[in-house]
């Protein structure tokens, strides 16, 4: 990872330090009856946590993680001093009255006090950020997808055999009851073969064009922000972050919505199929060969649409020879209706039962039992959205081999699972 500039950090931390009344530096060590909360843990038996990135997606893991019995809230850093002294207002606000607050990743890293980390940066940070984690004897919670492109999502699993570590993929969606429903109904053949999934993923606008470059504004640390990505001059819509706009529309980042939504339905298509070792064979674009919507089939014929109607106002549409399967985040609807009633028995088939994606990556970090999505199942699913995005970005179809996970027959696609990295930000090595 790359060495910021002492001139740069010293500015930084002296600003963060005089904005949130908060000593930086030294890692401050919180004590139980800091928090506040007579019905939490002692001090000895809870898991500190540091969070890494602390703008939009990381609210929600900002308020719920402190407030859990076994968590102590350690340290938080973010690029973005206004986000990071957001960030340390609501983890007041659940009691942790004194936290390490910096600019700088490796600060969380090599904090002793730091057991778990919470990635919640953009995607094309996700990578090295968790392999430098799990090197130095961390567990880790990443937001999905858990990579930018196939080759990090290889590295990312290996360090994770490697080490040893615990890592939970956000894809919360296998944490709920609806969409653990659906699976099961799948897995168990209640709707006959599976021939079609379509997937409601919809689309990000286009980057603005011309857009005014501006000064960097202060206490935005912009360099760092990009990463290993290329260098622009900064603009403000690049570094926005907004779940329908900003960053994620731009490929240097991400995979557009591929990398947002697909990370989301492709892993419960996954996962329904039993798939989660495996993956599709090839890849069409929208408009190859005049095809109405982006698709991609398994090796047994049965095909994800993207977008396709009708999705009866559902995420994801399972059809079968004997049924149908409609589930969106919180209801699902079944043909025929008597499906969604189903209870299933010990002699059934049953996926891995998660009710909070949170919990059960801090049950396992306890039991070191696998969580719910792990990085082996975080590569997959990721994968068939970076996959996705290459068939959309060349204009033609991809054949993969999943067993070999090599991109078939086309060098140009194949050199795209992997993105060059600026000089200084190179992945950490396994």
């Amino acid at each position: 990872m790359k060495n910021i500039k002492s001139e740069s950090r010293r500015r930084f931390l002296k600003q963060s330090a005089a904005a949130a009344g908060f000593l930086l530096g030294a890692p401050t060590i919180l004590k139980a009856e800091t928090l506040g909360n007579s019905k939490k843990a002692s001090a000895n038996s809870r898991i500190g946590i540091g969070f890494i990135g602390t703008g939009l997606i990381a609210k929600g893991h900002l308020i719920s993680f402190p407030g859990m019995r076994d968590v102590q809230a350690v340290a938080a850093c973010d690029v973005r001093r206004s986000s990071l002294d957001d960030a340390l207002e609501k983890l007041a606000s659940r009691g942790a009255t004194s936290v390490h607050a910096t600019a700088y990743s490796e600060e969380i890293i090599q904090n002793p006090d730091v057991d778990v980390v919470c990635i919640s940066t953009p995607d094309h940070w996700h990578a090295a950020l968790a392999i430098e984690a799990m090197k130095a004897g961390k567990d880790v919670y990443v937001e999905k997808p858990m990579t930018l492109t196939i080759e990090e999502g290889k590295a990312v699993l290996a360090a994770e055999q490697k080490y040893g570590r615990i890592l939970q993929v956000g894809s919360q969606q296998r944490s709920t009851a609806h969409f653990r429903i659906a699976a099961n109904l799948v897995r168990n053949g209640l709707i006959g073969d599976v021939k079609e999934v379509y997937c409601r993923l919809r689309n990000f606008p286009q980057p603005p064009e011309n857009e005014p470059v501006v000064p960097v504004p202060e206490g935005f640390d912009y360099d760092r922000w990009l990463g290993p990505t290329p260098f622009y001059e900064y603009t403000e819509h690049r570094v926005w972050g907004k779940f329908g706009n900003g960053w994620r529309c731009y490929w240097d980042y991400g995979n557009r919505k591929f990398g947002d939504w697909g990370a989301h339905h492709f892993d419960i298509v996954q996962w329904a199929l039993d798939r989660d070792h495996t993956g599709p064979v090839e890849f069409i674009p929208k408009g190859y060969n005049g095809s109405e919507y982006h698709h991609y089939r398994y090796a047994d014929g049965i095909t994800v649409w993207r977008d396709k109607k009708p999705d009866y106002d559902h995420m994801i549409r399972f059809i079968g020879t004997k049924g149908e399967v409609h589930v969106s985040r919180g209801q699902i609807e079944t043909l025929p209706v008597d499906l969604r009633r189903t209870r299933f028995g010990p002699n059934d088939i049953q996926v891995y039962e998660s009710t909070n994606h949170r919990a059960n990556f801090l049950e396992s970090v306890k039991s070191r039992k696998p969580t719910i999505c792990p990085a082996s199942v975080g590569h997959r699913s990721g994968t068939i959205c970076q996959l996705g995005a290459i068939a959309e970005r060349t204009g033609r179809a991809i054949k993969w081999d999943p067993k070999a996970e090599q991109i078939i027959g086309d060098a140009e696609a194949q050199a795209m699972q992997d993105r060059p990295r600026r000089k200084g930000y190179e992945l950490p090595t396994v």
